[in-house]
């Protein structure tokens, strides 16, 4: 069954989009990694992806072996970043490990922090990564140095709290007799965002925060949901959040110089799901979202959310869809029953299952595509729970095997209605 689509504002005029292929990333080192020597890992030329696979033949039901295993992780791949030149890679054991392209090898590590990496994202030469001690670290580039990725702030700042601190009002209550500054998280910081000049934090704590990434001030708390907030993504100006309260929520300014964000409408999920992952189009008309039923659901709309409609409804795993990344007109779902399925969108929203690729030996925590094109498709990585991150190539064949029987039908295509 599909659910209502609640309109309740006009949107607002944020512009830049989460990740960027141009946008240029950095971090730093932790003081064990100081001279360690790159790992040694599995190396692809993709000049022989043409030569190599460009003319397999794809089924929808096949498993697909992937081009590299990439370990390096003492913890489970909790997510991904492209970044530049790199590819970032953070675990559960608080490491973050940067990859070079084209070859994959490991360039460096770098970490810092009490608790896990839980997500991480770039914008022009800085990378914000979130941690299970409530708190976001700042790393920046500096190619001028050894440190080419070096620690420069952590949220909220120190400047922040002596601001905040002496004055009663600026607490909130967190739990029975503990309260807290409204600036601080009170559980982990689960996702993050960047747009136009912001950076967004979802927490566990249901609460989603608004920061400058110019001096790193924090701007705004909201309530914004009734249970953990899961995944945020931005386009056009708004942000959505994710929940296990089975919603996502649009969030925008109401203008352009306009200090705070208010509610733009809520998308239902299936009752009683937690909502783990949303993704976005780039033109912001289709919205996606992966929830613990194995399901992923879709809407079509604008950005005023005044013609929202629910449009898909796929049983697209077996278990929970923990993530999802988009790539041009290709959907690519995770899951905890550890395969990748990756989806063909059709032009009203809806989805065809375009091949399904396994390997991996626990859930699939992460995914992040390449925009890189590369022998007539693209380069798609995946994080997952059994510590190790792995690349895959998705063919883009228009003749893609497409489920014909009239029961897979009804279960894996959706139609606009």
């Amino acid at each position: 069954m599909l659910h209502t689509v609640y309109p309740l504002a006009q949107a607002a005029t944020l512009s830049t989009p989460l990740l960027s292929a141009s946008s240029t990333t950095s971090s730093s080192r932790s003081s064990s990694d100081t001279d360690e020597s790159p790992a040694t890992s599995f190396r692809y030329d993709f000049q022989d992806l043409n030569f190599k696979i460009s003319g397999l033949p794809i089924s929808c039901s096949q498993s697909y072996k992937s081009l590299a295993v990439l370990s390096g992780h003492i913890g489970s791949v909790s997510c991904l970043a492209l970044c530049g030149e790199f590819i970032l890679s953070a675990s559960q054991g608080k490491d973050i490990i940067v990859w070079q392209q084209p070859d994959l090898r490991q360039f460096t590590k770098f970490g810092q922090g009490d608790g896990s990496v839980k997500a991480l994202v770039s914008a022009g030469n800085k990378v914000f990564t979130a941690h299970q001690d409530s708190r976001i670290r700042v790393w920046k580039v500096s190619r001028s140095s050894e440190n080419i990725f070096k620690l420069v702030d952590t949220l909220p700042t120190t400047k922040d709290y002596l601001g905040k601190f002496m004055k009663q009002s600026n607490y909130v209550q967190t739990r029975r007799h503990h309260k807290r500054l409204w600036i601080e998280h009170a559980d982990s910081i689960s996702c993050l965002a960047v747009s136009d000049g912001l950076i967004y934090s979802g927490s566990w704590d249901k609460t989603l925060k608004v920061w400058r990434t110019s001096d790193f001030k924090c701007l705004e708390s909201i309530k914004a949901h009734d249970d953990a907030i899961n995944s945020l993504v931005s386009s056009n100006g708004i942000v959505y959040s994710a929940s296990a309260d089975g919603r996502i929520k649009a969030w925008a300014r109401d203008d352009a110089t306009s200090k705070t964000h208010s509610l733009k409408g809520i998308l239902e999920g299936h009752k009683d799901i937690s909502l783990n992952s949303v993704v976005v189009t780039q033109d912001g008309s289709f919205v996606y979202g992966g929830g613990s039923d194995g399901y992923v659901m879709g809407w079509q709309g604008n950005k005023d959310f005044d013609s929202w409609k629910a449009i898909c409804e796929v049983k697209a795993h077996k278990m929970a869809v923990l993530c999802m990344c988009l790539m041009g007109e290709y959907l690519c779902s995770g899951s905890a029953d550890r395969s990748i399925c990756v989806w063909k969108r059709e032009i009203n929203g809806g989805l065809f299952r375009h091949m399904v690729i396994k390997g991996h030996e626990g859930p699939v925590k992460c995914l992040q595509a390449s925009p890189v094109r590369v022998g007539g498709g693209f380069m798609l990585y995946s994080g997952s729970l059994d510590k190790s991150l792995r690349v895959w190539w998705v063919p883009n064949y228009s003749d893609a095997a497409r489920i014909t029987s009239s029961d897979e039908k009804k279960s894996s295509v959706c139609q606009g209605k």
